[in-house]
């Protein structure tokens, strides 16, 4: 069920091409403090397996914290296009609003992802 997949941001100055170990199927939110204002649904990839194939200078990053997670985005258009995993880095979240021809929409309902409480963050 290996999917290979292209992604681009709104303004199409990214793109980025992911292997999907289990297609789009397993697509779903976070409630992280981050990914709760984002709200876009991702679904995982294969870190090694991520390519920029155009633009990547035209990404930008965003980390915080233990800087474990790396959020990019377009510098154009602003549109978060993949994310490294703090929970597992060898996985990467890649926004199911970039692939052609996917409509969200017709992929609800998503679970959720407890981010909120990621055992790494407790005592």
């Amino acid at each position: 069920m290996t999917e290979i997949r292209r992604a681009t941001c709104h303004c199409g100055a990214v793109e980025i091409e992911v292997e999907l170990p289990n297609g789009l199927n397993g697509a779903k939110r976070c409630d992280c403090s981050f990914c709760r204002r984002r709200q876009a649904a991702n679904v995982s990839a294969l870190s090694a397996t991520v390519k920029v194939i155009r633009g990547a200078d035209n990404l930008t990053l965003y980390s915080w914290g233990t800087h474990t997670a790396k959020h990019y985005f377009c510098k154009t258009c602003g549109i978060y296009t993949h994310h490294q995993r703090r929970s597992d880095p060898a996985q990467t979240g890649v926004n199911i609003g970039c692939f052609e021809g996917v409509n969200p929409k017709d992929l609800e309902p998503f679970p959720w992802s407890d981010g909120v409480s990621f055992a790494l963050d407790k005592p």
